[in-house]
């Protein structure tokens, strides 16, 4: 760990975690083995990080935020937790934790979130999903679906490689880096056939 790094006695490291300076991991934080927390990320208070994840520089991880195995966050990413953030409440008393409900953003095994998203509070990010740079996640993405745009819209599929599949016959995808062969089933659904 790097000693310029702030990461509370409370909050758990996995084996083989790296967080770098200017980083903080609050307390009660859980973050699991090799893992790397960038330079000045944040990673709040009771957030959980899975196995593998890479947190890049400046990416802000507000609680409850659950982020599963071999997930990447992109630099300057934002994951929030209120839909509808005031400074103070509808009696001009500044807001306190116990005045709002903070909202989980969930990132499913394996996705990728580009550089300068930000996720909306609430949303769940699929499966080997892909958030391209710079977009506004304002609801669910479906597992290996590729995202852009403010607010965020599918534009394709990925595979587990994060590559663009390339359209098939019959609803069939290919993945042109690893040949894995996916099925379409609906506009939100997309699964990997089994492999011999």
């Amino acid at each position: 760990m790097d000693p310029g790094a702030d990461v509370h006695a409370g909050a758990t490291l996995g084996r083989g975690t790296v967080v770098w300076g200017g980083a903080a991991v609050r307390e009660g934080a859980k973050v699991g083995s090799d893992c790397i927390i960038g330079r000045g990320a944040y990673v709040d208070a009771g957030v959980a990080l899975g196995d593998r994840v890479k947190v890049q520089n400046l990416a802000l991880i507000y609680a409850p935020a659950m982020v599963e195995d071999d997930v990447f966050i992109g630099p300057g990413v934002i994951l929030t937790n209120d839909r509808y953030p005031r400074s103070v409440g509808p009696d001009d008393r500044l807001k306190r934790a116990g005045d709002w409900q903070a909202e989980a953003v969930i990132v499913r095994t394996g996705a990728s979130i580009g550089a300068r998203v930000v996720v909306v509070a609430g949303v769940c990010v699929g499966r080997y999903a892909l958030v391209g740079a710079g977009a506004v996640v304002t609801r669910d993405v479906a597992d290996f679906a590729l995202v852009v745009g403010t607010p965020a819209r599918r534009t394709g599929w990925v595979g587990h490689a994060g590559v663009r599949l390339v359209a098939q016959p019959d609803q069939q995808w290919t993945c042109p880096q690893t040949g894995r062969v996916y099925r379409q089933v609906d506009d939100r659904t997309l699964v990997e056939l089994k492999r011999d």
